[in-house]
């Protein structure tokens, strides 16, 4: 049986980068899905121009709605379920001593972490998260509890344990010696890679190698895992971590990784060249499967050898207001050719609903100095948070978009479900010019919905239910 979702239709088709969004724009009032019983998409377009085999499908009709491709987030933080908007931390440094390593601690009761991850998975729901790279628990049964119940949900998850082999002593219960750090993270790609299907191109389950971040490991950690990593690459699985964050002169992250490494840039601690003056230590953990989270403060060289290598930036404009992280480039991140997909960084971030953190984009990136200064366009807001996201995953030929043969991942919009992004809908001001109209349409569609208006989530055609 063929399901037939009819609905105003948007998304960016094809393959573009974020420059090109614009001109990759669809936008279909009066739209259609079909998708087949395998969860694929088998036509996307005008309801009326539906191909005549299709026409018996069962029809969903979610008029006045909006279909929208599901949000991928590139960064988020499962053992923070219950960490947003810690207070007294104050930036980075402080933030992860007082207020992050305490509450991630508390994972070590599987109980609370079984908790959470029904929260966690939830809360994913509700926003219409249907793809995440989600940086894990120190905890091998927290892990566990959010790999079960991400596949109970029948959602999308990229994610491995939290990895720390040093740090202060609010840390002590998340840092494990340097043969437990291989042995877990061994452990559990081979327990949960790809569990579901057993094949990773059609697998909704997948693990990533995660170090929180320089700071937290040692050169050992980073060459031992470099070599565990370059030993599972051709099994599909991922990197990730965090880059270039919080550069507080003197005492933030960023100064702190490069006096205490010696190198040059801090790209480079992922990179293989962790050793005195950048020299090389070990494996790199770069590549179309790797994504680096924040990237504020970049040297040029960094997103160059990023755009190189095919690895992708997880920004995170809500975390980095929060914490005092400063502003990503736009226009000269773009200029780099590296892929940015956008991230809530909860609990760093206060906010989990992607539009949100789109939102918090387009206000921080209008507002950066001078001829820096850049309207987004609302396509390449769609963009960030959809397509984007699908190819930091490296599932740019599954998900993302509408395009026939994808899987079908997608949202119902309903805006009576939230009065106020119903009357911008039916009441906002439209220009005469039918494209302008058409992007004001889908700017206020994204910048005013909230969790109300989304009234269905599916993966793979199929309804989760939170």
């Amino acid at each position: 049986m063929t399901h037939l979702h009819r609905g105003h239709v948007f998304h960016i088709s094809g393959r573009p980068t974020v420059e090109d969004a614009a001109q990759s724009l669809v936008s279909i009032p009066d739209g259609v899905l079909a998708i087949d019983d395998a969860g694929t998409i088998v036509y996307c377009g005008e309801f009326e121009s539906l191909p005549g085999d299709l026409a018996g499908g069962e029809i969903h009709d979610h008029r006045p709605g909006f279909l929208l491709p599901g949000f991928v987030d590139a960064h988020i933080h499962f053992p923070q379920t219950y960490a947003g908007d810690a207070y007294g931390g104050g930036q980075l440094l402080e933030w992860l001593d007082l207020c992050v390593f305490p509450s991630e601690s508390r994972f070590a009761d599987p109980e609370f972490a079984q908790h959470a991850a029904e929260a966690f998975c939830a809360r994913r729901i509700a926003t219409g998260t249907t793809a995440a790279m989600v940086f894990g628990s120190a905890f091998p049964h927290a892990q566990d509890a959010l790999f079960s119940e991400t596949l109970n949900r029948g959602l999308r998850v990229v994610s491995g344990r939290g990895i720390q082999t040093t740090g202060p002593a609010s840390a002590a219960a998340l840092i494990t010696s340097e043969e437990d750090a291989i042995r877990l993270t061994r452990e559990e790609i081979d327990k949960w890679h790809a569990a579901d299907t057993g094949d990773v191109n059609t697998a909704l389950i997948h693990v990533a190698v995660v170090p929180r971040f320089s700071l937290a490991v040692t050169t050992r950690t980073l060459k031992d895992l470099g070599e565990l990593y370059d030993s599972v690459r051709d099994r599909g699985v991922y990197f990730h971590s965090h880059l270039n964050e919080n550069n507080r002169p003197g005492t933030g992250e960023v100064a702190t990784t490069l006096a205490e490494y010696e190198v040059e840039t801090y790209l480079d601690t992922y990179d293989g060249k962790f050793l005195p003056g950048s020299q090389v230590g070990g494996k790199s953990f770069l590549g179309p499967r790797a994504i680096l989270a924040h990237s504020v403060h970049c040297q040029d060289s960094e997103l160059a050898r990023m755009a190189e290598t095919g690895t992708s930036i997880a920004h995170c404009p809500t975390s980095q207001q929060f914490l005092g992280s400063g502003t990503m480039p736009w226009k000269r991140t773009v200029a780099s050719g590296v892929n940015i997909a956008i991230g809530s960084d909860f609990g760093g971030g206060d906010e989990c609903l992607l539009t949100r953190v789109l939102g918090d984009a387009f206000k921080v990136h209008i507002s950066e100095a001078g001829d820096d200064g850049v309207s987004m366009h609302p396509a390449e807001l769609l963009f960030t948070g959809t397509l984007a996201g699908a190819r930091a995953l490296d599932m740019e030929n599954r998900i993302g978009n509408f395009d026939e043969g994808k899987e079908a991942d997608f949202l119902v919009i309903d805006p009576s479900g939230w009065p106020p992004l119903a009357g911008l809908v039916n009441h906002g001001t439209r220009s005469d010019d039918p494209i302008l109209a058409r992007d004001q349409t889908l700017f206020g569609l994204l910048m005013a919905m909230r969790e109300p208006a989304i009234a269905h989530v599916y993966v793979q055609g199929r309804r989760v239910s939170g």
